[in-house]
Formats: structure tokens, sequence, C-alpha cells
């Protein structure tokens, strides 16, 4: 018998995410293998989530999560306050925080990683006091997350996205938004504002070029094209987080800032509406710590942005 204490995790799985009805025996087995006293906990609604680590983290030395980017980000205030690092087991249908810290997509690979027990600071954005790991958006991809039919989701995954978004294009047009930092406004028009605090969004596209998820900032880009069709062209650059060298495409990095529309519109964080315009985001650097894979190599040098470069 081990002369230490075994660690304790409170695992927390959400049965509605995509892959939320496999089975956890294996990677059970593999947490419990590693010295993990393992209490498995179910929630369906986001809300419960949070309010089960709150209630559970007497407990635990550790959270699990189960499931997809809304429900890690849903968990995130909770975690930043009880001090708990965080795992991920990702069961979603985009997983891109895992995508950008390299968690293994094969459940009892991201088990290994828990167990292995190398945590990463990370940093964590909010809007409105809503937390996000990847990306907030007012816009297109708030009108997708509202269109999208969950069974439809469930079922066909990207495919699903892609259909969904095929629909919100036709229908799309340009909004009104001014955007403040540090005292100075400006007005754009434009068919959407996405916030990063991540490096991956989307399935696998890029915030930006250098962004990364403990870099202390946030990575803005804005759609101000014309001609929606035109975004066929540069499709290719958004899964490089080059598009900011598009002239319709304003970028900025900041770390705290304001976006005000004319009436409220709703703001999608890690692909859940939770709020409304007017938007305050904020980047909390190095604010929770999750369970990851070294970072291989040299950092990445920073690229300096101006304040909304175009």
């Amino acid at each position: 018998m081990s002369p230490f204490p075994k660690r304790r995790a409170l695992l927390l799985r959400n049965p509605k995410a995509r892959r939320g009805q496999e089975p956890i025996d294996p990677l059970l087995r593999r947490l419990e293998a590693g010295g993990l006293d393992v209490t498995v906990e179910t929630f369906e609604a986001l809300p419960e989530l949070a309010r089960d680590i709150v209630r559970l983290r007497h407990i635990a030395d550790l959270v699990i999560v189960c499931g997809g980017d809304g429900s890690i980000s849903s968990s995130a205030l909770a975690a930043m306050e009880s001090g708990l690092p965080l795992g991920i087991i990702p069961m979603g249908t985009a997983n891109d925080l895992a995508r950008t810290l390299d968690i293994p997509m094969e459940l009892v690979g991201a088990a290994d990683v828990i167990v292995e027990g190398q945590a990463r600071l990370v940093d964590v954005g909010t809007v409105n006091g809503h937390a996000f790991f990847n990306v907030a958006s007012i816009g297109l991809s708030s009108e997708l997350a509202q269109s999208l039919d969950p069974a439809l989701k469930k079922r066909f995954g990207r495919l699903g996205y892609a259909v969904a978004a095929m629909k919100v294009l036709t229908r799309a047009s340009r909004f009104s938004a001014t955007l403040t930092e540090k005292g100075r406004a400006i007005d754009v028009d434009t068919y959407q504002i996405a916030v990063g605090n991540g490096r991956h969004y989307g399935g696998g596209n890029v915030v930006q070029e250098s962004a990364e998820i403990d870099d202390g900032h946030l990575d803005l880009y804005s759609l101000e094209m014309k001609n929606l069709w035109k975004l066929a062209t540069m499709l290719r650059s958004f899964r490089s987080g080059t598009h900011g060298a598009w002239r319709e495409v304003r970028t900025a990095r900041c770390v705290e800032f304001d976006i005000e529309t004319k009436e409220p519109m709703p703001i999608n964080t890690d692909g859940e509406i939770v709020t409304a315009t007017p938007g305050h985001f904020k980047v909390h650097p190095k604010a929770i710590s999750i369970f990851a894979p070294p970072v291989l190599g040299p950092p990445k040098a920073a690229i300096h942005l101006p304040m909304y470069h175009r």
C-alpha cells in the first residue's frame, strides 16, 4: 500500500455532450490506477456544474470535467474560486480548449494527462462576469449558436455546424458597434466581432497567428467586408490565424475593453449564449491551472498589434 494518500478527484460528466454517453469505465480505471480516488457526479444544465464544484470542493483536490467547451468554460469561475486544478476529458463537438492545450481527444489518453499531474497556468477571459477560454463573439457566431439544433449538433457534429452556418449566412446583415479601450472609442459596421482568449475556436480556427492561452491579453477581430460572400475566399486564413492581413478585417490586442451596440445583441462564449451587449471584456492572466502536456520548443515571439489596427 502506498504511504501517500490518494488524490481526490471530483469528476463531473455532461451526458448531453456529443460523446457524453460513451462508457467512462476505462478512463475511471486509468485514473484510479494512477492514484486518484474519483467521485463521479452528473450534470445536465450548465449552472449545475459550477454549483457542484462549490458544493463539493471540500472533498476534492482536483476537478475533472467531461464535456464540451461550454461545459468547461462554465466550470472556470468556480474552479478559480476554489483554487482547484482542472482536468479535461474532451467529450464535445469542437473541443477547442483541448486542441489549444494539446490534450488527446481519446478519453483514456486525456486521463493519462491528468494522471501525469503536470499543470499549466492559463488565462481566462470574461465578458460581463461570464468566463470563456476560447472565444466570445457577437454577430454571426451568436446567430449560429441560437439556430443550431442540439440534436443535429450531437448527431452530425461539425457537419451540423456547417448546415446551420449556411442558413445563417443567407440572412446575415451588418450591425453597428462601438469599441472602447482606455477611453478611446471607434465605431464600426461589421458582421461579427470575435474576442479570443485562447488559440483555437470553431473546431480548429485560429484566433490570431501568435495567440496563446497564457499570453496575458485578448485578440479581437471584426469582419467589416461589404459583401459577406467574400468570406469564402478568406476561409483558409482563418484556419492559420492570418485573417488580419485582409483589409476587410480589423484586428486588435488588448486586456480590457467594452463593446456597445444600438440594440442589445446576444454574446456567445465557447458555444453558449450567456449574456448580451453592452459587453465588458477582460482577461485574467494565469488565473487557473489545467492539466496539460508540457509545451515543447521555444515560446513563439509575440506580435504586438496596435489597438484597432486595420
